[in-house]
């Protein structure tokens, strides 16, 4: 299995181990954290049984999500994470996502992280192109993607049942092209 490893001036893209457990449970229990995501508020159970699970994913199938951890190389702590998910009939074609600690947010890091990650795909991988959805109402995750260049491409009303309320989401994408440039 291709093992990723990405390095920045502070992070480590890895693989997610169960190593982690304590600190991604830290931030996927809150409830802030989770407001926009697609997973609710996990239990340390439900935490562990979904890094097992996420081990056992081989990287790069179409259609599957593979979560890696985002570690602070000076701390070795378990930061947040990312997502990476070829389509389903294009696996040139990426969906991504990124989730930081509450912890440690606003430091920059889901940013740094974003345009490693990009840098990987684009240069090392080439992907044609890297799309990410997004809800509406999240400002913070809106406002990144536009800082690295995404463009917003749709927004879709209340297309999500999401969390016990009907949900509208933005989709951003960038091609490898609007990268190269």
């Amino acid at each position: 299995m291709e093992k990723l490893n990405i390095l920045t001036q502070r992070l480590n893209i890895r693989h997610l181990e169960l190593t982690d457990l304590v600190d991604f449970h830290v931030y996927r229990s809150n409830p802030d954290v989770t407001k926009y995501q697609g997973f609710d508020v996990m239990t340390l159970e439900q935490a562990e049984a979904f890094i097992v699970m996420n081990t056992a994913r081989q990287p790069w199938q179409a259609g599957e999500w593979v979560q890696y951890a985002i570690e602070n190389k000076e701390t070795g702590k378990l930061i947040g994470d990312c997502a990476i998910k070829p389509d389903q009939h294009d696996i040139r074609i990426i969906e991504i996502g990124i989730t930081i600690s509450h912890l440690e947010q606003k430091k920059g890091y889901a940013k740094e992280a974003l345009l490693a990650i990009l840098k990987f795909l684009f240069e090392e991988k080439q992907i044609h192109r890297v799309v990410e959805t997004v809800d509406a109402e999240n400002i913070a995750s809106i406002n990144l993607l536009k800082s690295v260049g995404f463009r917003q491409e749709g927004h879709f009303i209340e297309n999500i049942f999401f969390k016990g309320k009907w949900g509208s989401e933005f989709q951003y994408a960038m091609l490898k092209r609007e990268w190269d440039a």
